[in-house]
């Protein structure tokens, strides 16, 4: 379980660095031809990882339900996120995860309901949905990359 932990660290530390790189213009632009811009999508994939992990799990999640309503599944930009908003994005993409290491290995997640994601995965364990969330983030990036070269 450990490497699916340093993968999923490692995933966070590119999706920092584009906070790092591109100014608050560059996050919020949404380029001809995508439906979502740079901000959009870490936000999407901390709402995502908690509700595939805890949600799933019946456990809170560490997450308000405004910020799950922004950028859950199916959502897009409705409007400029403000810099404040991304200094939290960018504490929540490292603080998740220490939090959701501490109680995989504290032993808090004792039931998952299974379930098939919107892509058609099939979910039927706690290690599924850490997988599974890997490859999520690892899509997103994709997105990104493609989206950086026209901000």
């Amino acid at each position: 379980m450990e490497t699916t932990f340093k993968i999923w660290e490692t995933s966070r530390k590119r999706y920092s660095e584009y906070l790092d790189k591109y100014a608050l213009e560059q996050l919020n632009k949404i380029p001809s031809g995508f439906n979502n811009n740079l901000i959009w999508n870490i936000g999407h994939i901390i709402v995502a990882q908690q509700a595939l992990v805890y949600k799933s799990t019946e456990l809170p999640w560490h997450i308000s339900d405004e910020l799950f309503d922004l950028y859950k599944s199916g959502t897009k930009p409705m409007g400029d996120t403000t810099q404040e908003e991304v200094d939290n994005l960018k504490v929540l993409l490292t603080s998740l995860i220490e939090k959701t290491r501490k109680d995989f290995y504290d032993g808090v997640f004792i039931t998952f309901n299974e379930r098939i994601t919107g892509t058609g995965f099939h979910l039927g364990s706690l290690t599924d949905a850490f997988e599974f969330n890997n490859y999520h983030e690892a899509l997103h990036l994709g997105f990104m990359m493609n989206i950086r070269k026209f901000v």
